[in-house]
């Protein structure tokens, strides 16, 4: 079986400190979660960014000065960040990011409620992002929230509108309004990927280590972090994202699961 790939998404757009003061919101809190997630194990790290009083942003200039600061600590570590921004923002303004050539970033399949708001992302949008992302050559990572998502996506990807194999996939399990983060939607959902595409799972709350363990068993790889999950336990916040990614470690080797270096990483989702 391949080595994991342990994914931290650090911070999210919703997050809080009120909710856990451990959030990060500067760039120094930034550089200090993405290094103590890469130290723990993680070989990817996923960004969203924040203006230093928490409100989430897609300006290009901020995701530039977050991740040189990451990569002046921690330079081999794979840095995803998201063209998802937060609800309610533009196409273009979530496109920011890939003006910054990135080896990856997100590419989320399709419009699906999201707690009580609606996360858009129309067929239109999803083009748009697929052609930025041919054109700019960078690699997505497709989020899947609904079980319609996966076949959409891959039906794109046959048509050339978005890039193509061997294709990166997220399943993000859990959230209020979309597919839940059970054991039979995510075999479903495997069972479905094309064989040469990798993919993740991401359970949200209460399910990111039920649903982290199956995915290390079934072969898959594993997204943890505050963006999903603020505790390490049932009423217990967790003190860093280093914490939740040690959690996911400690899982995989009671499975026999070895954790994957970053180089190690960027050979299985073909980068290199």
């Amino acid at each position: 079986m391949e080595k994991l790939i342990i994914t931290a998404a650090i911070c999210g757009a919703e997050v809080t400190k009120e909710q856990n003061p451990a959030v990060p919101y500067t760039i120094e809190e930034m550089v200090r979660e993405a290094k103590s997630a890469y130290e723990a194990g993680a070989a990817v790290v996923h960004v969203h960014v924040r203006e230093d009083d928490g409100t989430p942003t897609q300006s290009k200039e901020r995701f530039k000065l977050c991740m040189d600061a990451i990569r002046k600590e921690i330079p081999d570590v794979i840095l995803i960040p998201s063209t998802g921004g937060a609800v309610g923002m533009t196409a273009e303004e979530r496109l920011q990011p890939t003006e910054l050539f990135p080896e990856m970033a997100t590419l989320d399949c399709g419009t699906c409620n999201f707690g009580d708001e609606v996360f858009e992302n129309t067929m239109p949008m999803m083009r748009s992002f697929g052609k930025r992302m041919i054109d700019n050559n960078i690699k997505p990572e497709y989020e899947c929230f609904e079980m319609g998502h996966l076949d959409t996506i891959l039906r794109m990807a046959g048509k050339g509108e978005v890039p193509g194999f061997p294709m990166q996939i997220n399943f993000v399990l859990g959230v209020p309004g979309c597919a839940p983060a059970t054991v039979e939607n995510l075999v479903w959902l495997v069972r479905n990927v094309p064989a040469g595409c990798t993919w993740t799972a991401t359970g949200i709350g209460r399910n990111a280590f039920t649903l982290a363990a199956p995915a290390i068993v079934m072969g898959g790889h594993v997204r943890v972090g505050f963006e999903d999950n603020l505790y390490i336990s049932k009423g217990v916040l967790a003190k860093s994202n280093g914490e939740l990614v040690q959690k996911v470690v400690r899982l995989a080797t009671e499975l026999g699961r070895e954790i994957a270096t970053p180089a190690e990483a960027r050979k299985i989702l073909n980068l290199q």
